[in-house]
């Protein structure tokens, strides 16, 4: 979260500088494209059985050229405190149901989602019910990798079954390629820094599981089957163009 919120003073500091004089109204222009968005998506296929819902924290850079045509980069960190756990820890409860730390005291076992993925992406702007022609339907898709698994977190105490290396046996860490497609809308102001887009999103990934034992379940072999994880939200963005100054012109009489 730190580091989101430098992004965030670093690019308003930098803002005089970054926009340059510009003709958005008349022309297309070709800009580099640095973006932070937000998204939220419900989960079907295999990733269902996991998490109900998603969170997305993203970036996105890349390039929209003078045919705005687009090119980057989709980076998002996925969370989520809505899981599915199915008496993972069932093995590790005392006769009352307790999970209980090396003091012996009863233990707090805090379950999450987290995981991250980086696409690479190409679409276009189509400059329809648009105040200018660098804004209007903005579509892209692209493909790269996911990874998610589950975060288990036993705050202040120290439950040994659950701890360092032993994470690893209940985590259900999941890699694979992924797909994305987004259809929506793109603004470029004419000036100033109200530059945005939002629409629908939809990512399909094809996963396997990493770990080779599940500690929960040690008899059963771990599955080796590729995974359908599905996720469809929405995505919102705020994005600043970056354009080049153009040299002052001098008059002498």
């Amino acid at each position: 979260m730190k580091n989101i919120i430098v992004i965030f003073i670093l690019t308003f500091s930098f803002c005089p500088f970054l926009m340059g004089q510009r003709n958005v109204r008349d022309s297309i222009i070709g800009t580099p494209w640095v973006a932070v968005n937000y998204g939220g998506n419900w989960t079907h296929g295999d990733l269902a059985l996991k998490y109900t819902f998603l969170h997305h924290l993203g970036i996105m850079a890349g390039y929209k050229t003078s045919k705005n045509w687009f090119w980057g980069l989709d980076g998002n960190f996925m969370f989520s405190d809505k899981v599915n756990i199915n008496g993972m820890f069932d093995g590790l409860t005392d006769a009352t149901g307790n999970i209980t730390d090396m003091n012996g005291d009863i233990g707090t076992v805090v379950v999450s989602a987290r995981g991250l993925n980086v696409n690479f992406a190409v679409g276009k702007v189509f400059p329809v019910l648009s105040p200018n022609k660098n804004s209007g339907f903005f579509v892209h898709g692209g493909m790269g990798f996911l990874a998610h698994k589950y975060r288990i977190a036993t705050q202040d105490q120290v439950i040994p079954q659950l701890e360092l290396d032993y994470k690893k046996g209940y985590d259900r860490l999941t890699l694979g390629p992924n797909f994305h497609e987004f259809l929506g809308y793109a603004f470029m102001a004419d000036h100033g820094l109200i530059n945005f887009y939002g629409g629908f999103y939809a990512q399909q990934g094809l996963t396997e599981n990493f770990r080779k034992i599940f500690f929960d379940q040690p008899n059963v072999p771990v599955s080796t089957k590729t995974m359908i994880d599905l996720q469809v939200g929405f995505k919102l963005g705020w994005f600043i163009p970056i354009y080049k100054r153009k040299p002052k012109d001098f008059y002498f009489d």
